[in-house]
């Protein structure tokens, strides 16, 4: 694995505005749970022109060869920087200019456990919303592994035994597991909501067009957001607005069910690698990676169908040009090959470093290096796209979020950079 930021060199992004491609709602289609009306959009924003840089920082800590997935500051806590690794480590480091790689300590180590296959392996980390306060040190787990021959999604829990220091591998609480249908499309992502509640985005399953039909079906957990209660219940809670809580005493603890899952908030998604919360609102912006053809953006909210596998973006999944889409939610923006091949969702910047990108949801693309950036007041498919033309040079594979508002891009081959404005 190469850095492929140069030491103390800042890349110049400049990113113009184009304008979103838009979708129809029209036809029949299966009924979904009721929705209050939808207030008028409001004017589209005038048309905007965002410079920002890449700051390298950190890079002594990733000069190593590694393969991050995520990277997170504790709750209330802005010394450390934790760092997940697709092979199953995570590791922790001082959050100082003056770090070096043998400032880096490994919290915990569930390489014999993880499988990496395709696009397996850990795939990210939560905090509990309570850790460090009251004796709680949980961190929830989201990767893959092989039980005999069947590949699976896990959710597992582990603690810490030194005030959160390390967490002990040798204890671990399973939450949840899923069957995977093949070892791509696995989602993964895990994140507690402003509500406190575990969220998690899953993948369809994988194989091309969504062989199975796991989109448009809610009796099992893939192609969703799940939306589940760590803190009370077996395994866990349902919460008591979820779509499906009718069927709150069936959950699907292990992927599939006899009816709809109690624990899907949303579905019709493709594979929202990544998503988050708006530290500020606590809406829920995700990045659904398309099919062939287009990539698009999706503010997640209860109850509603993303359209997967009848559309792809905000359009009839090629070759259809004519299917149902009543009852189906448009994606906030999307994208098309032009731009990139495989979105990476991003954060709505809070920071103070780059004061023109307050309040607009920035996200990019693994395969072009592009970073984009959407008003996080924007409405379905009229929206101006923001983008930077000219790519990054490196895969996207995720962006942080530090305390303090600031984000950063992470790249996969173990580059860490942060966005600031033009020095």
């Amino acid at each position: 694995m190469v850095n492929k930021f140069s030491a103390n060199v800042w890349s110049m992004l400049l990113v113009t505005t184009v304008a979103a491609c838009g979708g129809s709602s029209s036809d029949s289609a299966a009924p979904t749970p009721p929705r209050p009306p939808s207030p008028s959009p409001p004017s589209p924003p005038p048309p905007v022109s965002i410079t920002v840089a890449l700051k390298e920082v950190f890079g002594p800590v990733f000069d190593q060869p590694r393969t991050p997935m995520a990277m997170y500051n504790a709750p209330g806590d802005a010394s450390r920087w934790f760092v997940v690794d697709r092979n199953g480590l995570v590791t922790a480091f001082p959050n100082s200019a003056g770090v070096t790689g043998n400032d880096v300590d490994i919290v915990i180590d569930i390489s014999a456990r993880v499988n990496t296959q395709d696009e397996g392996g850990l795939l990210d980390i939560a905090f509990h919303p309570s850790f460090g306060t009251n004796d709680n040190y949980e961190v929830f787990f989201s990767y893959t592994r092989l039980n005999g021959a069947q590949f699976e999604s896990v959710i597992s829990r582990f603690r810490s035994n030194d005030n959160g220091l390390t967490l002990d591998a040798t204890m671990e609480d399973v939450v949840l597991t899923i069957p995977q249908d093949a070892a791509n499309h696995n989602g993964g992502q895990i994140a507690f909501g402003p509500d406190g509640f575990l969220y998690a985005g899953w993948g369809d399953g994988g194989g091309a067009n969504d062989p199975n039909n796991r989109g448009q079906t809610t009796d099992n957990l893939l192609g969703t957001f799940t939306r589940i209660d760590v803190d009370n219940g077996t395994p866990y809670g349902i919460p008591a607005d979820n779509p499906f809580v009718v069927n709150a005493a069936n959950p699907c603890t292990q992927g599939f069910g006899g009816g709809d899952c109690p624990e899907i908030f949303a579905w019709g998604m493709r594979n929202p690698w990544r998503w988050n919360f708006d530290s500020q609102t606590g809406a829920l912006w995700a990045g659904d990676v398309g099919q062939g053809a287009w990539e698009e953006v999706d503010r997640i909210e209860n109850g509603q169908n993303y359209g997967w596998n009848i559309r792809e973006g905000a359009h009839c999944r090629p070759p259809t040009t004519d299917c149902a889409t009543a009852g189906l939610t448009d994606p906030i923006t999307e994208y098309g090959r032009e731009v990139g091949d495989s979105i990476t969702g991003g954060f709505v910047y809070r920071g103070a470093s780059v004061p023109e990108l307050q309040g607009f949801y920035v996200f990019g693309d693994f395969i072009s290096g592009r970073i984009l950036a959407i008003p996080a007041t924007s409405q379905q498919g009229t929206d101006p796209l923001v983008i930077q033309q000219t790519g990054t040079g490196i895969n996207i594979v995720a962006f942080a979020e530090g305390a303090d508002g600031e984000l950063y891009v992470i790249d996969i081959a173990g580059g860490m950079a942060q966005i600031v404005a033009v020095p």
